[in-house]
């Protein structure tokens, strides 16, 4: 059976419907045309081991898995399956549409009341906002429409690791009008709930308990053990921890993933941090592993960019904290 009729089988199962075979630049990677989820002009991702699904309506990485797997691991909120920001009429400008998956958002979080005049919902270009797709070559690349407050036109590059187990996301901010702003790459990644989630810590890390408070109360069952923090979703508070982290780890009853961010010289947002790991309680319950980079002045035409690698691999037989450690390098 050729390539194309098993891609598109494949498709037809887990409920993509019929769809037309994009040929990209090279045989490693098959990006192919669909309507997911009520969402026309998505993509489906395949290099034979992992798959990706991409969203540019809602300018998301609406999902990453194993090839044969119909789930996934990134979480999605299916309320809102393809429907658009603003679509329902009870929409009121201070509330969030959650749509779940992989996106960015600009940080520090603490500047957007001065630069878009409130706190919270994110910057409008930023977020969910339709953005255009094209392939090129093995990589689907999403450009945005310039954010109007900071002036920044985002580029994201998705990418499947030709025979691995990988995704990689580049996520790149384009300085394209407006006076100098002050602004790091966020990129924010739900996933479904896990068993336990971690992060690497560095040899000498930044904050003395292996990381800081920033919302609800500590949780409950953290634990730092050499270089291996861990700690499960609280089914009753939202609770976010930053870390001076480059690899943070999700554990699944069935897959590992692991989010691999360099941490490069420069001043972090949220007094050094460079990841978070937040938990969501029980009326959604999903969790976030976040990644940054340092925060830099932007002028006119200087760009700025961050690479995330997820590697995603099958659990073994062994608890969950023994294979963060395998998996993370770490004894």
């Amino acid at each position: 059976m050729g390539i194309i009729r098993l891609l598109t089988l494949a498709l037809t199962m887990t409920g993509f419907g019929s769809a037309l075979f994009a040929q990209s630049g090279t045989a490693s990677t098959k990006i192919i045309p669909v309507d997911y989820q009520g969402w026309t002009n998505s993509y489906f991702m395949s290099n034979g081991k992992v798959e990706a699904i991409v969203v540019p309506a809602i300018a998301r990485v609406m999902q990453f898995r194993m090839t044969g797997d119909d789930t996934g691991v990134f979480w999605s909120n299916s309320d809102l399956f393809g429907q658009h920001p603003g679509a329902k009429p009870e929409a009121k400008r201070d509330e969030w549409e959650n749509f779940g998956g992989d996106k960015t958002w600009p940080a520090p979080q603490e500047d957007w009341p001065k630069m878009i005049g409130r706190g919270w919902p994110p910057p409008s270009a930023f977020d969910a906002k339709p953005m255009e797709a094209r392939i090129e070559g093995d990589e689907l690349v999403m450009t945005s429409k310039p954010d109007a407050d900071y002036g920044i036109e985002i580029v994201r590059r998705v990418a499947l690791k030709a025979e691995a187990d990988v995704m990689t996301i580049t996520t790149e901010y384009r300085k394209v009008s407006g006076n100098p702003v002050k602004v790091a790459v966020w990129v924010i990644t739900q996933m479904r709930d896990p068993q336990q989630i971690f992060g690497l810590l560095p040899e000498k890390p930044l904050f003395p308990s292996g990381y800081k408070q920033l919302m609800g109360p500590a949780p409950k069952d953290i634990q730092v053990d050499g270089r291996l923090l861990s700690l499960t979703r609280d089914p009753k508070e939202e609770i976010n921890i930053g870390t001076d982290s480059s690899s943070l780890l999700w554990v699944g009853a069935d897959y590992i993933v692991r989010i691999d961010s360099d941490r490069t010289p420069g001043n972090y947002p949220s007094g050094g941090c460079s990841a978070y790991l937040y938990t969501n309680p029980d009326r959604a319950p999903y969790v976030e592993l976040e990644t940054t980079g340092p925060v830099q002045t932007m002028k006119v035409g200087e760009t700025m960019q961050r690479t995330n690698t997820y590697t995603i691999v099958h659990r073994g037989n062994q608890d969950a904290v023994t294979e963060a450690k395998i998996m993370l390098g770490v004894r």
